[in-house]
């Protein structure tokens, strides 16, 4: 697969902007599109104004810009400060809208931004049902509110697109937990009380759990976009991203014993091991994450 150009929708966001500086970096020329400008410097080679709910701006600016790959990554990062169904529109229409484009005009791939919440997590007023660690792409989702509706609708249509014959030859959606710069790690974790009485204060067992402890830095979540269009695979697949630790002090097996006693334990677990594993892509893209919040 021979890429010149990469698009990344959001590119002006915390995600798309890493995105687009790792592309630069990697030699490739990129566009921003955006409804907004980004606040500083950007490594993008061009700016197009896009409103990604409106198909033909889609359409108009991936041709403008004779894109080769489309990174999706201008969605609403949380919902809480939107209706459901803006929310959902945010996450499945944008999608459907972008791969609708990259399907028309012929490029060789593209990537869109899932969640974590796809399972079922967060903005819901139960629990995840979680069957079995560590947790892979197999796992059955039970999505309950419009964000996480949202995200598992988004794999769908990938999958739809994904059985078509034409462009895009590659699909891929990315199951995202918590994304962090450097400093928003470290406040997040570094800086506060992450041991088990800590965890059990902040518990809510009738309610969702926290995300699997799960996390990534955003230049690994860049780093793996990135790799998404650059591999050779067929139709659509969907993809974990994660540390390769968790967000505590916590051993995972007393982590797994205190909020998950329930699961199946599918092998053994050593460390502060992730109970998200990235096994699929490190096969298929040859992609590992690099960062940790105890490094900081």
């Amino acid at each position: 697969m021979a890429l010149d150009t990469i698009a990344v929708t959001g590119g002006s966001g915390l995600i798309g902007s890493s995105i687009i500086a790792n592309a630069s970096n990697a030699g490739y020329r990129t566009a921003n599109l955006d409804r907004v400008r980004p606040s500083g410097e950007s490594n993008a080679n061009e700016y197009v104004e896009t409103d990604v709910l409106d198909s033909g701006d889609v359409y108009g600016a991936l041709a403008h810009v004779d894109a080769d790959a489309v990174i999706h990554m201008g969605t609403i990062r949380t919902p809480l400060n939107h209706p459901g169904a803006e929310t959902f529109a945010s996450n499945a229409m944008t999608s459907f809208h972008v791969l609708e484009a990259a399907s028309a005009l012929g490029l060789e791939a593209a990537c869109l931004a899932s969640s974590i919440n796809a399972l079922g997590f967060n903005f819901q007023d139960v629990p995840p049902e979680i069957e079995y660690l560590p947790v892979d792409e197999a796992h059955p989702t039970t999505p309950r509110d419009p964000y996480a509706l949202g995200k598992r609708v988004t794999e769908e249509i990938a999958d739809g697109f994904g059985r078509l014959s034409g462009e895009p030859e590659t699909i891929a959606t990315i199951r995202f937990p918590y994304v962090g710069a450097t400093d928003s790690l470290r406040d997040r974790y570094a800086e506060t009380d992450r041991s088990l009485p800590a965890l059990r204060e902040g518990w809510d067992p009738d309610g969702p759990s926290d995300d699997l402890f799960a996390y990534i830095h955003a230049d690994d979540a860049a780093r793996l976009a990135v790799r998404t269009v650059e591999a050779e695979f067929e139709g659509h697949e969907t993809f974990w991203a994660s540390a390769a630790d968790t967000s505590t002090n916590v051993p995972t097996e007393e982590l797994i014993e205190e909020f998950h006693p329930g699961a199946e334990i599918r092998r053994p677990f050593s460390g502060h091991e992730s109970l998200v594993t990235t096994e699929k892509a490190t096969e298929l893209l040859g992609w590992e994450p690099v960062h940790s919040w105890r490094d900081i």
